[in-house]
């Protein structure tokens, strides 16, 4: 569906993608993860021709994408993290708007838009006005926007920024039902838990690179940590630290606020070796949790920094 091969694009001196590769097969909800300024929105638009590139080769449904490509574009939907929706215009009228860009039968182009009225939820707005609607509310207007016209891929920048529960969790089942509907979604987030919840491949970019790509259990496989291990306790002694951190499995130990923090490599018998230093050193503990890797672990590894960095 999407083929991204070797991209370079620079802005001066600044190198914002260095020979970039991506790959999205058809049917897939595919994931796009990175650090602010590492490149996902310049790739965005690249992939969607609208800025120029260095060098490389963008290919989607099989051809190369350029500005003109309207035959390919008008099989794209796009919904971007800001909202881009017109004050003026009600609901209905706005997704009307956007549909009749890629739609030019009228009667096929009001079934669209009903039916992406109710593909969001927003039955009982249709005269709604956007400065009237709450956040959750708008950020599903912008969505039937960018999907009204039934595209076979959809790209989506950052969804549920700033949304209320509730609304986040039907946007992401809305998401899999595009999906079991035959669209190709690319997805970027901040929220690992709504990648790992949908997402069924991953990249991984920084620097304007793509660093790790696979299944999220692929992902883990690759990094170091196996387990974390959480022990509720009053008390962290150096000499506590020092034996736990002397465990083979153990590579890492940190105490803040209360909770001691054990990382180690997948190794059995662990949270037992942990759980038996405690009871030697005489440590009172509370709860205590063992959790195997997540994605924060895998990007915290691969990267070296937090997602919101």
């Amino acid at each position: 569906m999407v083929q991204i091969e070797n991209l370079v694009k620079r802005y001066g001196d600044v190198i914002a993608l260095d020979h970039f590769n991506l790959q999205v097969r058809e049917g897939e909800i595919f994931g796009l993860l990175g650090p602010n300024g590492s490149g996902k929105t310049t790739a965005i638009g690249c992939m969607l021709a609208l800025l120029k590139f260095d060098r490389g080769s963008v290919r989607i449904m099989g051809e190369e994408m350029a500005p003109d490509n309207y035959r390919v574009k008008r099989q794209i939907g796009v919904v971007m993290q800001d909202v881009a929706v017109f004050e003026e215009l009600s609901v209905y009228d706005n997704i009307d708007y956007f549909c009749g860009l890629y739609v030019s039968d009228r009667k096929r182009r009001r079934e669209l838009v009903e039916d992406a009225i109710r593909f969001v939820g927003l039955e009982d707005y249709r005269k709604t006005y956007p400065k009237k609607l709450s956040g959750g509310l708008l950020r599903r207007l912008n969505i039937a926007c960018g999907i009204a016209h039934r595209p076979k891929l959809i790209i989506l920048d950052e969804p549920t920024v700033a949304v209320d529960p509730q609304s986040r969790n039907r946007i992401l089942e809305g998401i899999c039902e595009l999906n079991r509907q035959g669209s190709t979604i690319v997805y970027t987030s901040h929220y690992m838990e709504e990648v790992e919840q949908i997402c069924t491949r991953i990249t991984i970019m920084d620097h304007g690179r793509s660093i790790a790509s696979g299944t999220k259990e692929e992902l883990k496989r690759m990094i170091k940590t196996g387990e974390t291990i959480s022990v509720e306790t009053g008390m962290a002694e150096e000499r506590l630290m020092n034996r736990l951190g002397s465990l083979p499995p153990v590579f890492d130990v940190k105490y803040e606020e209360g909770m001691l923090v054990v990382r180690c490599t997948r190794s059995e018998g662990s949270l037992v070796s942990i759980l038996k230093i405690l009871q030697e050193e005489n440590i009172p503990f509370g709860r205590v949790y063992s959790e195997p890797p997540t994605l924060n672990d895998v990007f915290l590894e691969i990267t070296g920094k937090a997602l919101r960095d």
